[in-house]
């Protein structure tokens, strides 16, 4: 399991909408196929072991961090292989929390007389797919925010400036968790200050440039920007609310500037609304990239599901400097988001921390979970 878990990994950021799935054919003590999925729409993982193996996979057992498809969706379900191919035993990590497969295949495979066995590494398989857990349950983003700020909590100086806060091996890490999501997302302030191009500088074939998403209320986003420049290479989107301009839009999609116009709250862009309309769109994993505004609404919202937090070994200091969190806060420390399931790293002279925000009893990856809790409940 272990061996279908890191297959998986190698399809990170290739098979969105759909999960990473690792399959490994044993037979006899010896490995005899392997496969990963490596986009949506290709083969699933478990076809790419069977054909590997070929007559090999008779009698074999199959091992999979995820519950085989019983489904027809963009390939042939997985079930109907794994029978034909005379596979005698399946061990998987996790039912799929899909509502048209969960436990479908696994009852498929007993009623065909195969062996099955459930559970193993399940945590693991979990974490690994949970940008998948949360998209098929509930239709909308995994969000992850990155923010990065100095020793005395400041994201750039009084006067704006933050390039570099964070070293060059930080910066590439940034590049590499662009590299494995659906879309980026900045608010209109941080475009209007840093002008950012916002895609990824790793060379070679992990050059994979997501979407890039602008939350604007009234429009502001200048033509002349780099993201609008650009937008014909790279996908861009506008989130905007009816205060936008009718003539500024129709100049914006002239340039090949999608636009998505909601209804107003508050004055502001809904981004509940706007999650779900990015869900539609099969974007199912989103990184933001804001300032202080747009993360604490995010945050408030109870929308962040991971955070991604450098820490750069520096004093700016200054009243009026921003910080990653800015809105209006809360009054009680009762009512602070706690992070939990931390992880950190050393990256050169920079500190990430990893975590998932709670909020009172709405934990991320615990059994009352908006994302865990759904996802866990779906799966079993």
């Amino acid at each position: 399991m272990w061996s279908a878990l890191d297959l998986a990994r190698q399809g990170r950021g290739k098979t969105s909408p759909n999960p990473m799935v690792g399959a490994v054919l044993v037979r006899d003590g010896e490995v005899v196929g392997t496969g990963f999925h490596e986009k949506a729409g290709g083969p699933h993982a478990e076809i790419l072991a069977l054909k590997e193996a070929g007559e090999k996979a008779r009698g074999a057992t199959l091992y999979a961090n995820l519950e085989p498809c019983s489904h027809q969706g963009r390939t042939p379900p997985c079930v109907d292989a794994i029978i034909q191919a005379g596979i005698k035993r399946v061990v998987v990590a996790m039912a799929d929390p899909n509502p048209l497969v969960s436990g479908a295949g696994i009852h498929r495979l007993r009623e065909a007389g195969i062996k099955v066995r459930m559970g193993v590494l399940e945590e693991k398989a979990r974490r690994l797919n949970e940008v998948f857990l949360k998209y098929i349950t509930t239709k909308t983003p995994f969000l992850a925010v990155k923010m990065a700020m100095t020793l005395d909590g400041k994201i750039a100086t009084k006067n704006g400036k933050s390039r570099w806060i964070t070293g060059p091996k930080a910066r590439q890490f940034v590049h590499r968790l662009r590299s494995s999501v659906d879309g980026i997302v900045v608010g209109i302030n941080t475009l209007l200050k840093d002008d950012p191009l916002l895609n990824v500088r790793l060379g070679g074939e992990n050059n994979k440039n997501p979407a890039r998403i602008i939350v604007d209320s009234t429009g502001a986003l200048p033509l002349e920007s780099r993201v609008v420049k650009s937008a014909t290479d790279i996908k861009t989107i506008l989130v905007t609310t009816e205060l936008a301009p009718d003539n500024k839009l129709k100049s914006l999609k002239s340039t090949g500037v999608e636009t998505i116009v909601l209804p107003a709250k508050d004055g502001h862009v809904d981004l509940q609304a706007m999650m779900r309309v990015l869900g539609e769109r099969e974007i199912s994993f989103l990184v933001a990239e804001g300032g202080g505004i747009l993360n604490y609404s995010f945050l408030s919202e109870n929308l962040i599901d991971k955070i991604y937090f450098f820490i750069a070994p520096l004093l700016i200091g200054g009243k009026d400097a921003p910080t990653p969190l800015e809105g209006e806060g809360v009054a009680e420390l009762v009512d602070a988001w706690k992070v939990e399931n931390i992880e950190m790293k050393q990256l050169d002279q920079d500190l990430l921390i990893i975590g998932y925000p709670v909020r009172g009893e709405r934990s991320v990856h615990g059994n009352s979970g908006r994302t865990g809790g759904s996802a866990r409940q779906a799966a079993r």
